[in-house]
């Protein structure tokens, strides 16, 4: 038994689909869009985010205790912490407790307020955003 040839649909040209898009009328007045802030790049980062949100609720923190609250890795952290301190975000601190060495973290009144600013930031996003309903 044959099987029946594949139905094929007549071909559209470019030109024949443009004529069937929807066009705004030609009165309508361009849509602005709203104007939101620059954020703070070195602090948007997730990782950074959560050191300089951490040693704001916390005088203090050690390298261990922010590796584990962030759940990352030593070489993670590293490297994020040096890019915070050397935008004076946060301060390191080296020193041994007997034999063993500790580095302690501390979020610095510049960084204190970079993330005062970066809140409001995206406070007002979320307003700018949030859809009422």
């Amino acid at each position: 038994m044959a099987k029946p040839a594949p139905s094929r649909k007549p071909a559209h040209s470019q030109h024949s689909r443009e004529h069937t898009r929807e066009k705004p009328p030609a009165h309508a007045a361009p849509v602005r869009a709203p104007e939101l802030p620059e954020l703070d790049r070195l602090i948007h980062e997730r990782m950074r985010l959560g050191i300089v949100s951490a040693l704001a609720t916390n005088e203090s923190l050690s390298f261990n205790d922010l590796k584990r609250v962030l759940k990352t890795t030593d070489g993670n952290l590293s490297v994020h912490a040096r890019k915070l301190e050397e935008a004076q975000y946060i301060s390191c601190v080296k020193f041994f407790e007997g034999r063993v060495p500790r580095t302690e973290y501390r979020l610095t009144a510049a960084g204190r307020r970079a993330l005062a600013e970066y809140l409001d930031q995206m406070e007002q996003w979320i307003r700018v955003t949030r859809v009422e309903r």
